[in-house]
């Protein structure tokens, strides 16, 4: 796959040890794009040495199972997802806004310890070869499914979409940007990013909104956060 201006044919064009950025909420996936703040010292220091480098940056969340004797290395999700730095704008009063294409998954292995402020882990490809191939397994998603799970909730909470773009956007595109939009929380997001091809991504996606729905009918009014 290409990111930016780099080309990503296998998974041995990626290397074996990463910066992360540890961010609770956040969801990147391949072919996606997440927009970020960064202003603490030691995440700009680790943009920096990415600018200087390869542009990478693991994107994972913090453990909810697990728990770290040090606040500031909190124990973190067994995957993540790499993003290439593709835009750079210096804010003038010491922050970045940055913004990173996902280009494949990895699991977490042993931290690397060194003189570096940020965190840096082994990362293993491996089990997600397939991340890089642009549109894999979208002939097997229900996308019927997909598309009326999405109207009933836009439904239930009083909102439109552009219908258009949704019909013409291809499904792997549609598939992840409604991951990467929808509104719930970590533990989800998590589950997402885990789903082993995009028909299980898919169908996670519609049971978490399902639930949300049914749950929203039950109490009230109350989305799921």
């Amino acid at each position: 796959m290409q990111a930016g201006n780099a080309i990503y044919e296998t998974i041995a064009d990626l290397p074996p040890i990463l910066p992360v950025f540890p961010l609770s909420g956040a969801l990147l996936l391949p072919r996606t794009q997440l927009p970020l703040n960064i202003f603490e010292p030691r995440y700009i220091d680790m943009v920096d040495a990415a600018l200087a480098g390869n542009r990478l940056i693991g994107m994972v969340q913090p453990s909810p199972d697990r728990q770290s004797n040090d606040p500031d290395k909190p124990a973190l999700a067994s995957i993540g997802c790499v993003g290439r730095l593709t835009s750079f704008q210096e804010t003038g009063d010491g922050r970045y806004l940055i913004t990173l294409q996902g280009i494949t998954r990895f699991a977490l292995g042993r931290e690397v310890e060194d003189f570096s402020k940020f965190r840096q882990i082994e990362c293993d490809f491996s089990a997600f070869a397939h991340d890089l191939k642009c549109g894999q397994g979208e002939e097997d998603v229900d996308r019927t499914s997909l598309l009326r799970t999405l109207r009933d909730y836009l439904d239930a909470n009083n909102l439109e979409a552009d219908w258009q773009s949704v019909s013409e956007a291809e499904t792997e595109v549609l598939v992840n940007a409604l991951c990467m939009m929808c509104p719930y929380g970590p533990q989800e997001k998590q589950a997402l990013l885990e789903a082993r091809d995009l028909k299980t991504r898919a169908e996670t996606l519609i049971a978490i909104t399902e639930m949300d729905l049914a749950r929203t009918q039950n109490d009230g009014g109350t989305t799921l956060q």
